[in-house]
């Protein structure tokens, strides 16, 4: 199969926000009026993001789930992505559940692809997502304050307890191991939270490295510090029935990675609209904490007392 027919067969479709769709040098994009684009990009390398035993049709999903958290983080409405795909082998097999799975999540938001390339390579997944968000209304990292509520969207650390299932470390129940891999392989980009939360949030960031690595670059570029209840982040863990003790929880939690949720900051007045955006997006919200003007990460139990651990978050480069 040459390269333009695994075009043809398995990614060409009809675009309605590029008048041109796939198949010119460029694909053209207007926004609406009044409206910014807001554009990321990520790349997923097989070995280092994904498993090569990954069902083809989860790493379709997945390959775009990381890039629409990118613009839930900034609380941007999907428009369109590129897709530049390389792989050692143009085998149907393979290509037919993955583009299954990346148009079944790039429908649910709407998102149309409208172009990218392909080479033969080790297989490596990279896209870039356009979106679009009200001129000076995005959300952004800078916008945290002192006295701000520290919030977590939906469950952080699943995706490290899957990993470590995989590798052997501890041992789940089947099912508690199936929900565990969909958090890992299949997560859910937090669009629609994203998009209730302008005007509400302060600043906002998607959690892909690690709760306390990412809630990091909030924390610098707005100047500002936080401290973290424990009690409370041990709560993001879903698998409540995981053989892990307290510590390890914690460990999960701060330092997991993989999560693709929302950290975000909002002043206590905007508490009851933060738990509704919650409610109107269907995303479970938990506050874990609050912004201080100190600099750095403190890590408190419910008493008050500090916790001496040290968490590290995931490095691409370490």
């Amino acid at each position: 199969m040459g390269e333009f027919e695994l075009i043809e067969r398995f990614f060409k479709r009809p675009a309605t926000r590029s008048p041109l769709g796939i198949g010119d040098d460029c694909a053209l994009l207007q926004p609406s009026a009044g409206m910014q684009l807001a554009v990321s990009s990520d790349m997923l390398v097989e070995g280092r993001h994904f498993l090569s035993t990954v069902d083809p049709e989860r790493l379709g999903h997945k390959s775009l789930a990381v890039n629409l958290s990118d613009l839930a983080a900034c609380g941007a409405k999907p428009l369109a992505f590129t897709l530049s795909l390389a792989m050692p082998r143009a085998e149907a097999e393979w290509l037919a559940p993955f583009s299954r799975g990346l148009f079944a999540l790039a429908d649910a938001h709407e998102c149309e692809l409208v172009g990218g390339d392909t080479t033969r390579g080790p297989l490596c997944i990279g896209i870039t997502v356009f979106g679009e968000v009200p001129a000076a209304g995005a959300l952004l990292r800078s916008g945290a304050r002192a006295g701000d509520d520290l919030w977590v969207s939906g469950s952080v650390g699943d995706a490290r307890l899957a990993l470590e299932a995989f590798r052997g470390t501890l041992s789940l129940s089947g099912s508690g191991f199936a929900a565990a891999r969909e958090r890992m392989e299949r997560p859910t980009p937090r669009v629609a939270l994203g998009q209730v939360l302008r005007g509400i949030a302060t600043a906002a960031i998607d959690i892909s490295d690690g709760l306390l690595g990412d809630l990091g670059h909030i924390l610098r570029q707005s100047g500002v510090g936080a401290r973290i209840r424990t009690d409370l982040a041990v709560t993001l863990l879903a698998a409540s029935d995981a053989p892990l003790d307290t510590a390890a929880r914690l460990e999960f939690v701060l330092a997991g990675g993989d999560d693709y949720e929302l950290a975000f900051t909002a002043p206590p007045s905007m508490r009851a609209r933060v738990e509704a955006a919650g409610r109107a997006s269907a995303t479970r919200v938990t506050r874990i904490g609050e912004i201080e003007a100190e600099s750095g990460i403190r890590l408190v139990d419910a008493q008050g007392r500090e916790h001496e651990g040290m968490f590290k978050s995931f490095d691409h480069f370490a």
